[in-house]
């Protein structure tokens, strides 16, 4: 299984950035897709996820109302639009993939992307 991603680069506070992730090869219809991202000096955390079955959607608090993520189910491919971008959102995103149930837990991840950098000035 590949993920490939694209979008990411350079925003003004307020502005908005789409994030995409392809998957290539099988991957399971019980699996998620969504995005953990490394924020400059600090720990990786969990973004948003979605379910490839059901749609279902999962977010950080801080992210809640200004991120959506969606699903092109065909097409195992995952959208995360960032609308109101705050510095504080500037991290490298990473599209990841893996079991529904643990969809905030980056350990247990079984596929990544190789990372889009997101930087947002003030």
């Amino acid at each position: 299984v590949q993920l490939v991603e694209s979008g990411g680069g350079l925003v003004q506070a307020g502005g908005s950035l789409t994030l995409s992730c392809a998957a290539s090869g099988s991957i399971s219809s019980h699996d998620s897709l969504g995005w953990f991202r490394l924020p400059p000096g600090k720990e990786r955390e969990f973004v948003a996820a979605i379910t490839l079955s059901g749609g279902n959607t999962y977010y950080r608090e801080s992210v809640k109302g200004r991120f959506t993520i969606s699903r092109e189910k065909e097409k195992i491919t995952a959208h995360l639009q960032m609308d109101n971008l705050k510095p504080e959102d500037t991290a490298v995103y990473y599209c990841a993939a893996g079991p529904s149930f643990r969809y905030n837990d980056y350990r247990s991840r079984s596929y990544w992307g190789q990372g889009t950098r997101v930087t947002v000035s003030s």
